[in-house]
């Protein structure tokens, strides 16, 4: 039985990238044969040659909003303790679940109050992970671009009070983030450029867009050594009839399926019948991908490299094979590849 501790690996913590690769498309690209194990360096503009004409390549279209807020909680009237809220999902209307740092010290009906602002919500229930639910007096999601701020991934260091730069926040949405929701970004996406896309649309290949709003789940370690006990966070996703169609024509046609991430993959197979088709729809998927899963409709996949013990890196060995996967993070260590969302790519082949 494979567990958790199977997909512990050490890293160098000056292996994590800190910033953004500039220009977006000239970060490393690793590519893994999952054939025969074969590994080549390369870099990403050359993402191109991987890509035929008849293939489909499948990006992830959200665009990540601010959803981390600070705020005080209200006793007796008065300002109190300190808060920070991480908006996780939107449940119904004005009611949120939200992470909260020190969430053990709020209780439901404790009111709290956003800072810089007359918004407050009330706290009506705690879930069993810990988080909380809250319904705010208003939309929160229409001024959330006023109150709110991108949240970061908790491995991108930054000295106390110090925001992140215009430059990092920009690197930290893709080029065709459109539809808003995520409160992550879908990383293996930030390697593109718009030239980079026109130039695969030139050599023939299909482009598509599915939406996944990727949670901050996806930083979160796999905390059961059984598999099969984890449970992943739900994350809203839609595949249109448009792209489920090019979809279908092009694994009918004898093309490739070429996922850019694990959100892509996640969407495309949570939405696969079992002879293969994709089935246009929207909802909540918790699709949980780890080995020995067997791929209905993904052929190859671009992506970053992982934390150890994630459910993303168990996605990725379970299309690759876990020994492939780790002989290439073994290497890609040697070879100081920078790992993480802002760090290099690899296309798995």
């Amino acid at each position: 039985m494979i567990t958790t501790k199977d997909f512990y690996y050490d890293l160098p913590q000056d292996l994590i990238a800190q910033i953004p690769a500039d220009p977006r498309d000239s970060s490393r690209l690793m590519v893994l044969d999952r054939a025969d194990g074969k590994i080549k360096h390369s870099v990403f503009t050359s993402i191109i040659d991987h890509l035929n004409p008849g293939d489909i390549l499948v990006l992830n279209d959200t665009k990540v909003i601010p959803v981390k807020i600070f705020a005080h909680k209200i006793t007796d009237g008065k300002r109190g303790a300190k808060i920070e809220l991480l908006l996780y999902k939107n449940i119904k209307g004005n009611v949120w679940e939200a992470m909260i740092k020190n969430a053990k010290r709020l209780r439901a009906g404790i009111s709290i109050n956003i800072d810089g602002s007359y918004i407050n919500a009330k706290v009506i229930d705690k879930t069993a992970d810990g988080n909380v639910i809250l319904e705010f007096h208003l939309d929160i999601k229409s001024v959330l671009h006023e109150i709110g701020e991108i949240p970061l991934p908790p491995y991108i260091r930054k000295t106390k009070n110090q925001k992140p730069n215009s430059k990092t926040l920009d690197g930290y949405q893709t080029v065709f983030a459109k539809n808003d929701g995520a409160a992550a970004a879908p990383t293996a996406g930030l390697h593109f450029t718009e030239r980079l896309l026109e130039k695969i649309k030139a050599k023939g290949v299909h482009i598509a867009y599915i939406t996944l709003h990727t949670s901050l789940g996806t930083f979160l370690p796999v905390r059961e050594e059984d598999l099969n006990r984890h449970k992943i966070f739900e994350e809203y996703c839609e595949i249109s009839e448009d792209t489920a169609k090019k979809i279908n024509q092009v694994k009918a046609g004898g093309g490739k399926v070429i996922s850019c991430g694990t959100t892509v993959v996640r969407a495309i197979e949570s939405s696969s019948s079992d002879d293969g088709r994709v089935l246009p729809g929207s909802g909540g998927t918790t699709l949980f991908i780890y080995p020995p899963y067997r791929f209905k409709v993904v052929d190859k996949m671009i992506t970053n490299f992982h934390l150890p013990c994630s459910t993303l890196l168990m996605l990725v060995s379970a299309l690759a094979g876990k020994e492939n996967i780790f002989k290439a993070y073994s290497k890609a260590i040697r070879e100081k590849y920078r790992f993480y969302s802002f760090g290099d790519a690899m296309v798995i082949i």
